[in-house]
C-alpha cells in the first residue's frame, strides 16, 4: 500500500522524475490502485486489513475478533514504515534534486492545505466515515458483489474519497499509512529535509479512528436493519 501510494506522490513531487507535476488525479488514482492491489495480494490471507481504522470497524461490527487487533496493528504500522523506506530507495537520486523540505515530507505523510486543527480533524473523520460505510456496504452479502471484485471496488472507493474529500488534508484515512512513514522520514538520512511535523501527527491517527467508529455504528444502526425489512 505505502510503496505504491507514497510512490505516486514521490513521482509527482520530487524533481527530475518522469511523473513530475502529474497532478492530484494521478495521486488519487495511484492510491486507489495501491489499495486494490494490496487487498488482492493479502485479502485471502487476512481479510485485506491494511488500515487500523478498518480493523477497528471490523472489530466493532464483530467481523474480526478483538484479540487479533494487536497483531493487525503491528503488521500495519511495520508495513507502513518499511514501505516508506522502499519509496526512499526507489527515488534515491531525486531527494537531493528536490530543494523544498515540504515536498519531501509529503512523500511520506500527509499535511493540511490550510492548517486548522479542528477542521483538519473533522475532514479526516468524514473521509474515514465514508470509507467504513463503503467497505461494509461493498462486502455486504445483499450487494451480491463477487468476491473477486471486492478489492477493485474498495480501490474505487478510496479513489472517490481522494477526489471528493481529500483536498483539505491529503486524506490519510489510515493511521498506519501516516504514522509509520512519518517515523521513517524522521529517521532516514534525507539531505535537506525539514521537521516531521509531529505537532500535526495526531490528526491523521485519531481522526480516522473516530471516523471509523462513527461510520461502522452508522452502518450497523441504519443500513443493516434494512435487510430485515427486505425479508418481509
Amino acid at each position: 500500500l505505502v510503496l505504491l501510494g507514497n510512490g505516486v506522490v514521490a513521482n509527482n513531487l520530487l524533481m527530475k522524475t518522469k511523473g513530475h507535476n502529474g497532478g492530484w488525479i494521478i495521486i488519487t488514482a495511484g492510491w486507489g490502485f495501491a489499495v486494490a492491489i494490496a487487498v488482492y495480494i493479502i485479502g485471502w490471507v487476512s481479510g485485506g486489513h491494511i488500515n487500523p481504522a478498518v480493523t477497528l470497524g471490523m472489530c466493532i461490527a464483530k467481523k474480526t475478533p478483538w484479540e487479533l487487533m494487536p497483531v493487525y496493528l503491528f503488521g500495519q504500522f511495520l508495513g507502513g514504515f518499511i514501505g516508506a523506506i522502499l519509496v526512499w530507495l526507489t527515488y534515491y537520486p531525486h531527494w537531493q534534486k528536490t530543494l523544498a523540505p515540504q515536498s519531501k515530507l509529503l512523500c511520506f505523510s500527509t499535511q493540511p492545505a490550510i492548517r486548522t486543527y479542528r477542521w483538519n480533524f473533522l475532514c479526516e473523520v468524514i473521509g474515514t466515515f465514508v470509507l467504513l460505510l463503503g467497505v461494509l456496504g461493498i462486502f455486504d452479502s445483499h450487494n451480491g458483489i463477487a468476491a473477486g471484485m471486492g478489492p477493485y471496488a474498495v480501490g474505487i472507493l478510496v479513489f472517490a474519497i481522494g477526489l471528493s474529500l481529500g483536498g483539505p488534508t491529503g486524506y490519510a484515512i489510515n493511521p498506519a499509512r501516516d504514522l509509520g512513514p512519518r517515523l521513517a522520514y524522521a529517521l532516514l538520512p534525507i539531505r535537506g529535509k525539514g521537521s516531521a511535523d509531529w505537532a500535526y501527527s495526531w490528526i491523521p491517527v485519531l481522526g480516522p479512528l473516530v471516523g471509523a467508529i462513527l461510520g461502522t455504528v452508522a452502518y450497523l444502526l441504519y443500513v443493516e436493519p434494512l435487510s430485515a425489512l427486505m425479508k418481509l
